[in-house]
C-alpha cells in the first residue's frame, strides 16, 4: 500500500463522542476513568420472548443542546446523532466555520451500519395502522445512510467530498481511513469523519436475536471480551465524529492536535457473513498492512484497542491473529476490549473507539477490559483486566471486524 503523498499528513484536531457512558470528550473520559459499564437492561420496548435482554442505551441524549427543534423535526435519531457529534467535535477543534461561506476545500466522511432503519419501522406501524397517508413525509430524507453526511454537510457549510459507507461494524473505522486518504490525496483539508447509530427498535433487535450472537447475560457483565465464559454482543447506539485536518492547515492556526492518523487498511475475509476466515488470514494482512501504510514496525505499537466484541469466535480469532502478527510480543502488548463500557454501537463503534484511543495517549492511561474474570486458553493476551494503567503510548493500532468479513484498521501516533 503507497502513500499519495507522504509530505501531506492527516491529524485529529477535535472530537465528539456519543455514547452510554457519556457525551462529549469531558464526560466519555470520566466515563473511562470511572471503570463502569454504560450497559444496562433494554427499556424501550416489550422483551417478552427474547433472550437478549440489555444494551447500550443512550438515555441523556438532547438534541435540542444543539439543533433548533424545527430541523430535530426533520431528523431520525440516526442523523440527530450524527449531527450533535459533528458540532461537538467542532466546537473541541476550535476551528472556525459557518454556513454563510461554504468551503469546498472541507468535507464529511461518515459511516453507519443500519442507518435509519429503525425510524422505517417505525413509519412502517404507522402505514400498517393508518395507510399511505399515516406515514410521514420526511421519511424518504430519513431513511437513507447518506442523510448522515448531507446532514453535517448542510449544518456545516463543508461542500467539499460527502461520503457514508455502510461496511458494517467496521463503518467508522473505514470512514476516518477515507478521511486519512482525503487529505494525503489533496482532496480535502479538513474532513469530519465519523460514523452514528441508532438500532434499538424490536424488529432491529430482535433480529439480532434471532441469530444468536447477542449475550443472554445480565448486565452490566452481559458483554466481556476475550472472558471464557463471553456469549455474545451487547448492542449499543451512539456516534462519534473526529476533526482530521491536514498538518500544515492545523498548525497554521495553532490547533491542539490529539493524533496523527498515520495508517489504514481494510479488505475483506471473502468467506462467510458471520464468521471470520479459519486461518484470520485476511485480519493478520489488514493489521500488517495498516502498519506498513503508517511506516510502523510491530515493536513501536504501545497498544490495541481490540475489535472485541465478546463473542466465541471473533475473539478468540482477534487473539490468534495479534499473536502471529506481533510475535513474541502477542502475550505482552497491552490489549483492551471497550465494548464493555460502551455495548456495540455497530457502525458507530470504530469512530468512538478512535476517540477513546486519541484520549488514551494524551492522558497516558489505558483502559481496562472491564468484567474480564476467567481467562480463556484461547485468548493468551494481555487484556488489561478490571483496571487501567498509566502508561504513555505513542502509537496505538484499533481493530474493527464486522459482518461480512469486513476488517478495518488504524494506525495511530502522538505528534
Amino acid at each position: 500500500m503507497s502513500i499519495t503523498n507522504p509530505l501531506r499528513r492527516a491529524v485529529i484536531t477535535g472530537v465528539g463522542p456519543i455514547s452510554c457512558i457519556g457525551i462529549g470528550r469531558e464526560e466519555l473520559w470520566k466515563g473511562i476513568l470511572a471503570e463502569k459499564s454504560g450497559i444496562r437492561k433494554l427499556d424501550r420496548f416489550d422483551l417478552r420472548g427474547i433472550e437478549a435482554t440489555c444494551a447500550g442505551q443512550v438515555d441523556n441524549f438532547d438534541p435540542l443542546r444543539f439543533l433548533a427543534a424545527k430541523s430535530i423535526r426533520r431528523l431520525d435519531r440516526y442523523a440527530q446523532f450524527a449531527v450533535s457529534s459533528a458540532l461537538l467535535a467542532l466546537e473541541d477543534s476550535g476551528l472556525e466555520w459557518g454556513t454563510d461561506d461554504p468551503d469546498p476545500r472541507r468535507g464529511v466522511s461518515f459511516g453507519t451500519a443500519l442507518a435509519g432503519i429503525c425510524n422505517a419501522e417505525q413509519e412502517h406501524d404507522s402505514f400498517v395502522r393508518g395507510g399511505f397517508k399515516a406515514v410521514s413525509n420526511m421519511l424518504a430524507l430519513q431513511v437513507f445512510g447518506g442523510s448522515a453526511h448531507s446532514n453535517i454537510a448542510i449544518n456545516c457549510g463543508f461542500q467539499g467530498v460527502g461520503t457514508t459507507n455502510s461496511n458494517s461494524c467496521a463503518s467508522g473505522t473505514v470512514a476516518i481511513g477515507e478521511a486519512l486518504r482525503y487529505i494525503r490525496d489533496g482532496i480535502a483539508d479538513v474532513v469530519i469523519a465519523g460514523a452514528s447509530e441508532a438500532p434499538l427498535s424490536p424488529l432491529t433487535y430482535s433480529a439480532f436475536a434471532n441469530i444468536r450472537t447477542m449475550s443472554h447475560a445480565e448486565p452490566p457483565v452481559a458483554c466481556r471480551p476475550f472472558d471464557l465464559n463471553r456469549d455474545g454482543f451487547v448492542m449499543g447506539e451512539g456516534a462519534a465524529s473526529l476533526i482530521v485536518e491536514e498538518y500544515e492547515h492545523a498548525k497554521s492556526r495553532g490547533a491542539r492536535i490529539y493524533a496523527e492518523i498515520l495508517g489504514f487498511a481494510h479488505n475483506n475475509d471473502a468467506h462467510h457473513m458471520t464468521s471470520p476466515h479459519p486461518d484470520g488470514g485476511p485480519t493478520k494482512r489488514a493489521m500488517r498492512d495498516a502498519l506498513t501504510d503508517a511506516g510502523t514496525n510491530p515493536e513501536e505499537i504501545d497498544y490495541i484497542n481490540a475489535h472485541g466484541s465478546s463473542t466465541k469466535v471473533n475473539d478468540s480469532n482477534e487473539s490468534r491473529c495479534i499473536h502471529e502478527v506481533f510475535g513474541p510480543r502477542g502475550s505482552s502488548i497491552p490489549v483492551s476490549g471497550t465494548k464493555a463500557y460502551t455495548a456495540h454501537p455497530l457502525g458507530a463503534t470504530g469512530a468512538i473507539e478512535a476517540v477513546i484511543c486519541c484520549l488514551a495517549m494524551q492522558e497516558g492511561y489505558l483502559p481496562p477490559t472491564l468484567h474480564y474474570e476467567t481467562p480463556d486458553p484461547d485468548c493468551r493476551i494481555d487484556v488489561i483486566p478490571l483496571h487501567g494503567r498509566e502508561v504513555k503510548a505513542r502509537k496505538v493500532l484499533t481493530n474493527s471486524f464486522g459482518f461480512g468479513g469486513i476488517n478495518s484498521c488504524l494506525v495511530l501516533g502522538l505528534v
